[in-house]
């Protein structure tokens, strides 16, 4: 079904297509490309800021399958495709590995429909302010057995929701469904390490349509209250298990984001 030109919210900045522009994609609208232009003017870092929160992600995936065995994945605010994506990844480890993508951008929902293999990966059009709208979609229940651990992941993503009860709510309601011996992986947007910019890149989206929150390592600790921290707990992510592979001259106030990941017990 073709996509009305005002579903895409193109007077808007929305943060999957401003994300897509910093690392140098199509997908995004003179909108997000002000947001973008404007924010790396105000902090240059964000660039690479963005491409360790990717790595990250890349890291945190290959953990969970090849080093935590797990086979299912839930990925909550997919954004706009990079490849290698999430289910590239982990089904290179495991063809067999099932991944269910979600998000509420239609521009998302355009390319996802275009990565989705019967069987194996899925996508599901939802806003995550509204967890059962996840849960209760019949690709969830239908490619995710919820008998066996799940990777739950949330990259990049919390920081549009500005309460932080509800922030905690959202991520919790996920994580009670999944059984014992699951995991979740989360990128959590912080503005300790260099505040003064950040809060004007923080008023840049504001002002263009989009949040965007800062929280400090105690507010990001509570998403994993009740789990159990893998090493080497949480840190900015280009510290968080690094391969080598990433920017090795990066300094931390060019992060601005804390990563983890946690077993259910």
């Amino acid at each position: 079904m073709e996509r009305r030109g005002e579903d895409l919210r193109t007077d808007r900045a929305h943060g999957a297509r401003i994300y897509d522009y910093i690392l140098g994609g199509e997908d995004n609208f003179p909108v997000d490309r002000e947001a973008g232009e404007n924010s790396l003017r105000i902090w240059p870092a964000l660039r690479p800021h963005m491409r360790a929160n990717r790595d990250f992600m890349h890291r945190v995936a290959r953990y969970l399958a090849a080093e935590c065995g797990i086979r299912q994945f839930l990925d909550i605010g997919t954004g706009l495709p990079t490849s290698p994506n999430l289910h590239e990844i982990v089904q290179e480890i495991d063809p067999t590995a099932q991944v269910v993508y979600t998000d509420n951008d239609p521009l998302v929902l355009a390319h996802a429909r275009s990565l989705t293999l019967e069987g194996r990966t899925a996508y599901i059009d939802a806003d995550m302010r509204d967890p059962r709208s996840i849960l209760d979609a019949p690709e969830f229940r239908a490619t995710l057995d919820l008998d066996q651990p799940v990777g739950l992941l949330l990259i990049a993503i919390v920081h549009f929701i500005e309460d932080d009860a509800e922030a905690l709510r959202v991520v919790r309601q996920v994580l009670d469904v999944l059984p014992s011996g699951s995991y979740l992986a989360m990128s959590i947007a912080t503005d300790e390490f260099d505040p003064v910019p950040l809060a004007e890149v923080q008023r840049e989206y504001n002002r263009l349509g989009e949040k965007l929150i800062f929280r400090d390592r105690p507010a990001a600790l509570r998403f994993f209250d009740g789990l159990e921290l893998c090493e080497p707990g949480l840190v900015q992510v280009h510290r968080w298990r690094p391969d080598g592979s990433g920017d090795r001259n990066i300094q931390d106030r060019d992060i601005a984001m804390y990563g983890a990941v946690a077993r259910k017990p």
